[in-house]
Formats: C-alpha cells, sequence, structure tokens
C-alpha cells in the first residue's frame, strides 16, 4: 500500500510541476498569500451555509464564559474573512490574530456587516507568537480551519492557554484525517503534499484531536463527525471545546 501510495503521490505531482516550480523560484507563496483571501472569502460561504446548524451548536454557550467585565473577551485565531463573526453573540468584544495581512480589507466588510460585536483590532502574527496580546486577558479563544495549516499545534495551543483567563474556554472546529482503514484515508495520504501547496499550508493528513489531549486544558468536549461538505477529503472534522 505503501508503494502504491508513494507512485500515486510522485503522479500527481509531475502534474502540479508548474507549481512546484514557482515554489522553488520563491514566488509561490506570494501568490497564495495575494489570491488565497479571494478563494476562502468564497469558501466561507458555501462552508458556513452546509455547517450552520453544527456552528451554531458549538457556539450556543460561549455567554457561560463571560469574564468579570460582564463583556466576553474574544480572540480569533487565523481569522481569515471573519467567517465565525455572525455566530458570536451581541456586544462581544472581538480581537482577530492572522499572519496573512491580506485579509484585512474582508475583515472590516465583515464587521460592518455584523454591528452587534464590538471589533479592538486585528493582530498580523503566527499563532504560536501573540506577544502583542497579554497574558489571561482573553475569556474565549476560537479556532476554526487553522490547525490544519499551522506549522506546530503544540506551541499553539500553549499560546492559547497563555492568553486565557482561568476558567477560560477554547473553541475549535477542524478538519482531520479520516480513519486509516478507509478509501478517502489512502486519498488524503496520495495528495497531501500537493494540497499543501496548493492551499497555502493545509494538512489532509492531521490528527490534530491528539494535540487537544495533551494540551493543558482542565476539561476537553470533542466529537468527532462526518461534515455534510461537498469535498469528500475534507469531511472528517472534530469540534467542541475545552476549559483552562
Amino acid at each position: 500500500m505503501a508503494f502504491t501510495i508513494f507512485i500515486l503521490r510522485l503522479a500527481v505531482c509531475i502534474l502540479a510541476f508548474p507549481m512546484y516550480l514557482l515554489d522553488f523560484l520563491g514566488l509561490w507563496n506570494w501568490i497564495c498569500k495575494q489570491w488565497f483571501p479571494y478563494f476562502l472569502a468564497r469558501l466561507t460561504v458555501m462552508y458556513n451555509k452546509q455547517m450552520e446548524s453544527k456552528k451554531q451548536e458549538l457556539f450556543s454557550n460561549l455567554r457561560e464564559f463571560t469574564g468579570p467585565s460582564g463583556k466576553l473577551s474574544l480572540l480569533e485565531l487565523g481569522c481569515g474573512t471573519g467567517a465565525n463573526f455572525k455566530f458570536y453573540p451581541s456586544g462581544c468584544q472581538v480581537t482577530c490574530v492572522d499572519p496573512n495581512p491580506n485579509f484585512e480589507k474582508f475583515l472590516i466588510k465583515s464587521i460592518a456587516q455584523n454591528r452587534h460585536l464590538q471589533f479592538e483590532r486585528f493582530i498580523v502574527a503566527a499563532g504560536e507568537n501573540m506577544h502583542q496580546v497579554a497574558s489571561g486577558s482573553m475569556d474565549v479563544v476560537v479556532c476554526t480551519l487553522v490547525l490544519c495549516s499551522v506549522k506546530n499545534q503544540e506551541q499553539i495551543l500553549q499560546e492559547v492557554c497563555r492568553v486565557l483567563r482561568p476558567g477560560g474556554a477554547f473553541y475549535f472546529m477542524e478538519h482531520v484525517a479520516d480513519k486509516p482503514s478507509t478509501w478517502n484515508y489512502f486519498w488524503q495520504q496520495v495528495l497531501d503534499p500537493v494540497w499543501y501547496l496548493l492551499f497555502d499550508g493545509c494538512n489532509l493528513t492531521r490528527e490534530s484531536w491528539k494535540a487537544l489531549e495533551k494540551a493543558c486544558f482542565s476539561k476537553l468536549k470533542l466529537q468527532h463527525l462526518q461534515a455534510p461538505l461537498s469535498w469528500e477529503l475534507v469531511r472528517p472534522h472534530i469540534y467542541g471545546y475545552a476549559v483552562k
């Protein structure tokens, strides 16, 4: 099986040779950073439509983690275009972090469409190093479709725990690797290298639940599901929340 996966990977990589050439020349990352926000703006509309009920379920108890100030301070990690804004409760104070500055104009549009929120600031930074965010300053951290593409999941989760106040919560919804016995997992392995390059560092085969289980949370509520999405490769999902 491993040999078959290797041969098919090689064939796919040959077909994707122009992308690899641009990457070798140092141009592909720049191209991705420019076009990916436009692609994601379209994708999140479809994703939100297909996952709306699950997102409503996920974020239904956000208010329970409101801090002593009486207002919910929320940090969205890898905020993208602001696709989650409509699911947040009224009066929520939102801080956004994303390493791609090209998302800012899409965020401004989302903020204008979600006047029920109080937008604090947009920080251009990787989630592994959010030094601009004070320790213990957030009631909630949200991360959706982000752990698939970060460089270091353990370091990200350490930063999440640092910025959360005691008793704060980390909410997540992520696509993950399918069960090893499935054909979908087979094709995830075959396509993963090209998928990673095409979709700005996204990995198809990450078992993100393992990193969450090892993180410094006192409570973890995690569920697996086959999401009702058009692309079968990303149907395996986990979602839930963890309490510091």
